[in-house]
Parts: structure tokens; C-alpha cells; sequence
């Protein structure tokens, strides 16, 4: 499997050998709808609370009377039937959203959607510029070079600090390291592209221990 290459200075240099079990895989999708329902589940906050009516602040003395004035037998200003009192069935903060997944869904999952990236002329590889200081306006002008026209996700590794550097104001562009590729980020993007040296840890990572 070859997907194209790139030189440096934006140029298309050719194509470069990538594996065929994550590029050309067969593609699930219902895998990789349950791999970004994980992803969006797991980044949920359970913030929305609301008070029962033990956790609203009130006195607990009687409201009135129990018999004798008429209206309907009341203990307490904190009931939910009053407007101020606790809500009934209310959403709590001891909600858990996390999900769980098999760990040989999750590679499947992520090389499907390699797969489909691939299969659908969405993914490249980048020659790594030599930037030895951060320079976002030499990275933009390189942008302009590149089949990119939308959102593109940069996988890079942590000896391209420098590149992340100078891409990381850059609007519509991302970067995830090569050992956190999944497929929620795979997926959400217009473009992938490969630094050259990713490949490799893509590959080490996610490929070998799938033996």
C-alpha cells in the first residue's frame, strides 16, 4: 500500500510504502461509530445537578398546621411541590458516561478508518521541514503548497516540537502524536498528514502488538 509523499518545500516527491493491514484493511463502520461514541462518552463531564429535595437549604420546621386551615397537608418548604423546593428525578453529578471497548475493536476500528481515509485520497506523507526556531509564517505558506483546503490533522512524534510549534496557530490544523492516533481525530478531519517520521511509531505501536 503507498500513499504520496511529499518534499519539504511542499513539492510532491512521490509515494512511500505504508502497511497494508492498517491502510487497506476492511472497513467497519459500526466499529468506528461505537470508537467515536467511546471517544465523546469517555471526554463527557457529568456537570448538571439538581437538589432533592434532602439537599435543598430550608428549615425543616413545619409549614403550617396539619389540620384546620384548609389547604393540603404540608411538612415541609422543601418539598417538590413548591416552586424552590427539589426537583424529582432531577439529572445528578454521580452520573458515570465512560464506555468500554475491546482492545482488538479499537485497533480494528482505527485501521478501518485508516483504511477509509486512504481509500478516499485523504491521507498523506510529509518530508519534516528543518525549522530551528518556530516560524508559523514559513508553515502557512507551506499549507498553501499542500493538497489541504479544510481542517488537516498532523501526526507527529516528539522530535518535531519545533514543527508543532509553528503550526499550532494556525487555524484549521491539529496535531495528535503518532502513539495516540484514533479514530475520532482520523475522522473528524478533511486531511491526514503523515510526518515521515510517524510512520514508523504508528506502526511500532499499533501494529505489532495487534501479533
Amino acid at each position: 500500500m503507498k500513499i504520496d509523499l511529499y518534499a519539504a518545500d511542499g513539492k510532491k516527491k512521490g509515494d512511500i510504502e505504508v502497511s497494508g493491514v492498517m491502510f487497506d484493511a476492511k472497513i467497519n463502520e459500526d466499529l468506528m461509530h461505537r470508537a467515536v461514541v467511546l471517544r465523546l462518552a469517555n471526554k463527557r463531564n457529568p456537570i448538571a445537578h439538581t437538589k432533592t429535595r434532602g439537599e435543598v437549604s430550608y428549615s425543616t420546621r413545619k409549614v403550617q398546621r396539619q389540620k384546620g386551615t384548609g389547604n393540603a397537608r404540608r411538612g415541609s418548604r422543601s418539598t417538590n411541590l413548591l416552586r424552590g423546593g427539589g426537583v424529582t428525578h432531577g439529572p445528578t453529578n454521580q452520573v458515570n458516561f465512560t464506555k468500554m471497548m475491546p482492545k482488538k475493536e479499537r485497533k480494528a476500528a482505527l485501521y478501518s478508518a485508516l483504511t477509509a481515509k486512504a481509500k478516499a485520497s485523504e491521507v498523506f506523507a510529509l518530508e519534516l521541514p528543518k525549522i530551528e526556531t518556530p516560524n508559523t509564517k514559513s508553515m502557512a505558506a507551506l499549507l498553501t503548497k499542500l493538497p489541504v483546503d479544510k481542517k488537516i490533522l498532523f501526526i507527529v512524534t516528539p522530535e518535531t516540537e519545533m514543527f508543532v510549534k509553528s503550526v499550532r496557530n494556525l487555524p484549521q490544523v491539529k496535531t495528535l502524536r503518532a502513539n495516540y492516533l484514533n479514530p475520532y481525530d482520523l475522522l473528524i478531519a478533511d486531511k491526514v498528514c503523515f510526518l515521515d517520521s510517524s510512520l514508523a511509531v504508528i506502526e511500532s505501536t499499533f501494529l505489532a502488538k495487534a501479533s
